[in-house]
């Protein structure tokens, strides 16, 4: 019966069964044809993916250009938005890159009638005396312009941070000169705004020429601007049509500001704390309050506002006074020009918008609090303090020769002091008797020589003394000329810099091991390194006590992104385009001041943490100006961002590593990264490096961009102490000049050996007591090697922070009235 139902059934092949492929007929199926195939079945991959959608053709090719209208859109409203009602004024700063270039005729021009525009307020910035307010009806916009002069470099740069547009000014022959080209390459590496190129004088060319010189200017320009247009401005149908260029082009983005909320002083004044004392009658502490309108992000009380070189401040409110230059074109006639002066008090009822919040404000602390017991020393006790002092005054205070140590000193008899005379002393009277004695005897031997050749050689020397006369007055008045004009201080120290440059670039890291003191107490504080890339380092191993005065992240990457994500989401507070006054508490007198002397005032909002001082990288590269050597620690005036400050950093290179080597200087030729003790700012941001001159003027050292605040990372300074093979024996060689005493080679010996030629071996024994040592090597030694020996220590930046920076004084042109004069003289 089993047998039967089996021949019923038939066989079932089972799970091992072999499938062979299918016939390949050079055809594929359809997706319509799978999709009949499968008949609404769908894979086993497909339904693992989780909430995974995939779309199709068409349905992709819809999304893509939907994106694309949204970003599209943004990106016209953003443009619309600037100068238009809901909007800020466009503010546009005339800057001249050529001596000959005349932007108050520029600002003439287009504040004219002709241009299309009236003028509702004259000197609306506070600060600058020529700026203007100005609306165009025909294309619905207004304008702040603004003639900013290139004499102070940081208020051109503050001015350039802020602005919306600027106007550069050229020749129409040269373009610029080279101080124009220095401003742009300042400008370039802090972040170049929207911008347009104006040349003056084309019109006065003859229509034949006129090509020839667009064509040749073009050129020039094109070094700089590759893709910019060059606007004449020689009518009022010129100014037209650069007023309307300006109102629709497209906004350059710069990040550092972008995220901040920024706010260029228009009206500025001053209520001090206290009774008026001082000059003046005013000194000391006060209420600023300046009035602007806000650009950037939106502006809360509570947050901290920092006011470029001279440090952070706390608000006290924020009022909305009415708009100084409404865009209300029923209300605008032509004539009626409304000026506004710094002081003036508004008729208009004034509307407090937001008021601080004590509890929920920003603090100031930049430092973090420092507990001196935190050393865990014990102190010491009352006997233990008297007798430090008795031996204090029981010491016995010894004149030793120069170059004695301490050890060594203790071993000279001083019996010779009993008479009033040491050694040293002695010695170097003996030597004067001996050089008298010597002298003598050569003054009787040279009588009788002299008497027959001297009348011989006065008729000679009487013709040259003549030839010098004749030439010493014709170069005496220039080379006394060109002598005044030098500095010998500042020669003297450009030569020992150079020699410092040229010896580390020949002889890299290489120093002399001491004579009169032990290698191993000269060197303590250095180590030895099997690896730099691979050997351990801990970084917080014997910090400095500036350590403990500065802020760290737990992940500074982390940190950055939520905080800049949550200011772009934050709509609390004075918004984008309002016109407000700020009411900045406990702000010097010296900053009303600066607004007095004719210089800008930028103020920018501050993100939560930066106004704490830790460890920041900025990575820089050499600008090629610059040809004096910069060396490490040394004090340079530093842009980063919206601050302006003075600080002594150390640099080191750029890698990928856990640890990383000091550079003693800044190098031309390869990215270096300098760390400095700095509050701390989120990037991106552009960074400037200018180093001041003794005279004042300061140059561009380097520029770059902010990097990282990481108080962990570990710079590493590196020492080479050499010697030389005195003995050669295969792989074993007698090893002299690297110490000379026996202890310091023990003390050293587990560090490994290198050559020049790349051998690699370690120290086995000391030979004598004079510092001649046995070494064995990978290979054979040469005779002509030299036998290196690397040690490193962890370095730090010195704390030498200071918000403060004098202003800069214009070199170019300080340089050209120097040569006026020396003609004058002439």
């Amino acid at each position: 019966m089993a047998a039967n139902e089996e021949k019923q059934q038939g066989h079932r092949p089972g799970v091992y069964k072999q499938k062979n492929k299918g016939h390949k007929h050079g055809k594929h199926r359809t997706k319509g044809g799978i999709e009949r195939e499968n008949k609404g079945r769908v894979s086993v991959m497909t339904l693992s993916k989780k909430q995974r959608k995939e779309l199709r053709k068409m349905d992709r090719r819809h999304k893509a250009n939907q994106l694309r209208k949204t970003k599209k859109d943004q990106v016209l409203t953003e443009k619309r938005r600037l100068g238009s009602r809901d909007g800020p004024p466009h503010l546009v700063a005339v800057v001249s890159l050529h001596a000959n270039g005349d932007a108050g005729a520029v600002c003439t021009l287009l504040r004219g009638e002709g241009a299309g525009g009236v003028v509702h307020l004259e000197r609306c910035v506070s600060g600058v005396g020529d700026s203007f307010g100005l609306i165009m009806p025909r294309f619905k916009q207004r304008f702040t312009f603004l003639n900013q002069s290139t004499d102070d470099m940081h208020s051109l740069l503050d001015v350039a941070k802020v602005a919306d547009s600027l106007v550069f000014v050229l020749d129409s022959t040269e373009g610029w000169d080279a101080y124009g080209d220095h401003c742009l390459s300042c400008l370039f590496a802090q972040g170049l705004p929207s911008h347009a190129l104006v040349c003056q004088g084309l019109s006065d060319i003859s229509v034949k020429k006129r090509v020839d010189f667009r064509k040749a200017l073009s050129k020039i320009t094109e070094v700089r601007f590759p893709d910019s247009r060059l606007f004449p401005l020689d009518s009022d149908q010129d100014a037209t049509l650069l007023l309307r260029h300006l109102g629709s082009q497209r906004q350059r983005k710069l990040g550092f500001r972008s995220r901040r909320s920024h706010l260029l002083a228009e009206r500025v004044a001053f209520t001090p704390n206290g009774p008026a004392e001082g000059v003046g009658g005013l000194s000391g502490l006060g209420t600023l309050r300046v009035s602007g309108y806000v650009r950037g992000r939106a502006l809360h009380a509570n947050r901290l506002v920092h006011i470029s070189g001279h440090g952070d401040f706390q608000l006290s409110q924020i009022d909305a006074p009415p708009d100084p230059l409404p865009l209300n074109l029923t209300a605008v006639r032509r004539g009626k020009d409304v000026e506004m002066k710094d002081g003036d008090e508004n008729e208009a009822p004034v509307r407090v918008l937001m008021k601080a919040d004590p509890s929920s404000q920003q603090s100031l602390q930049a430092e973090a609090e420092v507990d001196p017991m935190d050393g865990e020393q014990t102190w010491p006790t009352e006997q233990e303090l008297l007798d430090a002092e008795e031996a204090r005054k029981n010491k016995r205070v010894m004149k030793v020769p120069k170059g004695t140590s301490d050890y060594q000193a203790t071993w000279i008899n001083y019996e010779d002091e009993e008479n009033g005379e040491t050694d040293e002393e002695s010695s170097d009277d003996d030597d004067d008797d001996l050089m008298d004695e010597a002298m003598d005897g050569e003054d009787e031997e040279n009588r009788s020589q002299e008497t027959g050749s001297q009348a011989a050689l006065e008729d000679e020397e009487e013709e040259e003394e003549e030839e010098e006369e004749l030439c010493s007055t014709e170069r005496g008045g220039a080379d006394q000329q060109y002598d005044d004009n030098m500095d010998e201080a500042a020669e003297e120290e450009g030569l020992k810099r150079y020699r410092e440059a040229r010896s580390h670039e020949l002889f890299p890291d290489e120093v002399d091991t001491p004579l009169d003191a032990p290698a191993r107490i000269r060197f303590q504080r250095y180590r030895g390194l099997k690896s730099f890339r691979s050997s351990p380092w801990d970084p917080m191993e014997n910090l400095p006590p500036d350590y403990s005065r500065i802020f760290q992240f737990q992940s500074f990457e982390r940190t950055r992104r939520r905080i800049l994500a949550e200011a772009a989401a934050d709509e609390e507070g004075a918004m984008d385009g309002w016109y407000v006054t700020l009411h900045i508490i406990d702000v010097p007198f010296s900053v009303m001041e600066s607004v007095q002397s004719g210089k800008p005032l930028v103020l920018v909002s501050l993100l939560p943490h930066e106004q704490k001082m830790s460890v920041m990288h900025l990575l820089v590269q050499r600008h090629p100006s610059n040809t004096e050597p910069i060396k490490s620690k040394e004090e340079l005036v530093f842009h980063c961002g919206f601050r302006r400050f003075r600080a002594s950093p150390i640099f080191s290179q750029h890698t990928t590593a856990d640890k990383h080597k000091m550079e003693r200087f800044l190098r031309p030729d390869a990215p270096t990264v300098v760390s400095v003790y700095a509050p701390i700012t989120f990037p991106p941001a552009g960074v400037l490096l200018f180093k001041q001159r003794n005279d004042g003027v300061q140059d561009l050292v380097a520029t770059g961009s902010l990097l990282s605040c990481d108080p962990q990372r570990v710079v590493l300074k590196r020492i080479v102490l050499s010697g030389h093979p005195f003995k050669i024996n295969r792989r074993s060689a007698v090893v002299r000049y690297m110490f000379f005493n026996r202890d310091d080679i023990m003390w050293f010996k587990p560090v490994e050996l290198r050559t020049k030629w790349g051998r690699r071996g370690h120290i086995k024994d000391a030979l004598g007591t004079h510092g001649h040592m046995k070494c064995v090597f990978d290979n054979q030694l040469r005779s002509q090697d030299t036998v290196l020996m690397n040690l490193y220590k962890r370095v730090y930046p010195r704390w030498t922070y200071d918000p403060y920076v004098p202003p800069q004084l214009l070199w170019f042109k300080k340089e050209v009235t120097i040569e006026m004069d020396d003609l004058d003289m002439e």
